[in-house]
């Protein structure tokens, strides 16, 4: 197990300045009424993050939260208390994930769950902590089951959704490429299958003529080469690529071995530079095409841009060791702001309602590092945050934008 608990402090008014935070909506009376895990002066939330297991490059999410919070706290804290994270290990396994959301809610009373990495993880932890009244906020999962407010009213999603991601890409195909002939790689959980019924539901009524090939992975499975094989004999000259980080490298390496060329995908939590194009090997991921809702540090559209700047010196001082051009780091250090934001929202109320009335009643809401286009909304009957994103090509060095931010009514 591996355990992180951040302790150092913050300044109101620099929290202000540097987040945005000032959001209507926010309660700062003077009576004082708190839940589990809070002090006059400390928070206490917790996660699970897969630090070790087949998704282990997904562990700088929880890596760069908890520097996030580190720096929040040395600037003096939100509203006058410290944040005290306690981020331990899932593996990205869902029985280890349950038994760290029990041991957060029942031996180390936390205010709420946040920010924990992972589709699984996620789905296996949802039924227990709604049983418990226990907010499971901003999970870092984009399936739709996370966004059903009837039926799991304390589970607030954060990333992107993938159907929509999904159909988002089907919109470019079909504007790009008409008559494509079509292959889709997938995970083989809700994961995968999210982006799957996105993408076809975005294809339309051609989707089933357009799509030539389908092959799916479990998780534990050691390579996808086969699947690859299997899916280049179907002549398709689009492959989309639903799968996670490790897997998508193996793709892209071995679609370009077989001199393959088609129009690749992947989905964002897979467009990682150093975690999946490395190691697939930059030559063989040109033209890559992805999603993005973030700016990026090294992309030239961004070189005198305010907040890439501060988001790479803040890589530079608190988490020294990980890469500011990593998405998966960034994506978790926006995941931290927008909870930096809702705890500021609550002031002095900070019980487990207020926090979930707070987290889902957000109105045009922007925190650093957002692309141009991209805003946060979401409402009690509709939990999804975003609603747009924009495509990007990778060029060999990095991604590119690919036109405006759209929708998949767009």
């Amino acid at each position: 197990m591996w355990r992180m608990e951040t302790m150092k402090g913050f300044k109101l008014a620099l929290a202000l300045s540097a987040i945005g935070l000032m959001q209507s909506g926010q309660s700062f009376g003077a009576d004082k009424n708190y839940g589990p895990g809070v002090t006059d002066t400390e928070i206490t939330i917790g996660q699970s993050v897969p630090y070790s297991g087949p998704a282990s490059l997904f562990g700088v999410y929880g890596r760069v939260m908890a520097a996030y919070f580190n720096m929040v706290n040395d600037r003096g804290g939100i509203n006058g208390r410290k944040i005290k994270l306690i981020s331990l290990d899932n593996g990205f396994s869902p029985p280890k994930a349950v038994e760290q959301s029990r041991k957060l809610v029942e031996e180390m009373g936390i205010l709420a769950e946040t920010g924990t990495v992972g589709t699984p993880p996620n789905v296996a932890v949802q039924k227990y902590l709604n049983s418990k009244g226990v907010p499971q906020l901003f999970s870092s999962a984009g399936g739709s089951r996370f966004n059903n407010p009837k039926d799991f009213p304390w589970t607030v999603p954060f990333y992107p959704g993938f159907e929509m991601e999904g159909a988002v890409f089907a919109k470019y195909v079909l504007k790009t490429k008409p008559g494509a002939k079509i292959a889709v790689l997938y995970q083989n959980d809700d994961y995968g299958k999210d982006y799957v019924k996105g993408f076809k539901r975005g294809l339309g009524a051609g989707a089933a003529k357009a799509i030539v090939a389908e092959a799916s992975y479990e998780l534990s499975d050691p390579t996808v080469d086969s699947q690859v094989i299997s899916l280049k004999a179907s002549g398709a000259d689009v492959f989309m690529q639903f799968t996670t980080p490790k897997f998508a490298a193996q793709a892209i390496r071995k679609a370009a071995s077989l001199e393959w060329k088609p129009l690749e995908f992947v989905g964002s939590p897979a467009s990682s530079i150093n975690g999946v194009l490395k190691p697939a090997g930059f030559e063989n991921a040109v033209g890559l095409m992805t999603s993005q809702f973030a700016k990026q540090v090294g992309d030239a559209a961004w070189k005198d841009d305010k907040e890439v700047a501060d988001y790479a010196a803040f890589i530079k001082k608190w988490a020294p060791n990980e890469d500011p051009t990593d998405f998966v780091g960034l994506s978790g250090y926006i995941n931290a702001e927008g909870l930096a934001m809702v705890l500021q929202r609550c002031g002095n109320d900070l019980t487990r309602k207020n926090l979930l009335t707070q987290a889902t009643t957000i109105k045009n809401a922007r925190v650093p590092m957002l692309l141009p286009g991209i805003d946060l909304n979401n409402s009690p009957t509709d939990y999804a945050l975003y609603h747009k994103l924009r495509l990007a090509r990778f060029d060999g060095k990095g991604w590119v934008l690919v036109g405006e931010a759209v929708s998949e009514s767009d």
